[in-house]
């Protein structure tokens, strides 16, 4: 088993690529056959497995989120730190805190176009932790 925790800092609402930093932590492992489990330790942020060779599918993932969890939404009663407040929160219990991703021959098993994204659902930027835990067999 292996574990390390990776930090992301974000700009504000948006999807921020973390393929490449949680498959280094992969081949750190050395686990060759697994299972490779990430967890955001946030409530206003997700984590999702989306396309990755084209961004205007993440784009769009925003534009229907926008539309469908609206800022300042008068519904929502949860507005302490703005009009993001809560619609952070419905977005992030509407997508994932933990993922889960085979480990084959030393290597993440995703799939051709498919990229691992921290997403934050704030219009501020923060810095967000994700633990990732990689079991499995070793070489």
């Amino acid at each position: 088993m292996f574990q390390q925790r990776i930090e992301v800092r974000t700009n504000g609402r948006g999807t921020y690529d973390i393929t490449g930093q949680v498959a280094d932590l992969v081949r750190r492992s050395a686990i060759v056959t697994g299972l490779c489990n990430l967890f955001i330790q946030h409530t206003s942020a997700s984590l999702i497995v989306c396309e990755n060779a084209d961004p205007s599918v993440r784009r769009d993932l925003e534009r229907w989120f926008a539309k469908a969890v609206r800022d300042g939404d008068p519904m929502f009663e949860h507005d302490l730190e703005g009009p993001d407040d809560m619609p952070a929160h419905v977005r992030s219990v509407l997508t994932q805190t933990a993922l889960s991703v085979p480990v084959s021959a030393g290597r993440l098993a995703l799939g051709t176009w498919q990229g691992l994204y921290l997403w934050e659902h704030r219009h501020e930027g923060a810095n967000r932790r994700v633990v990732v835990t990689i079991l499995g067999m070793a070489d």
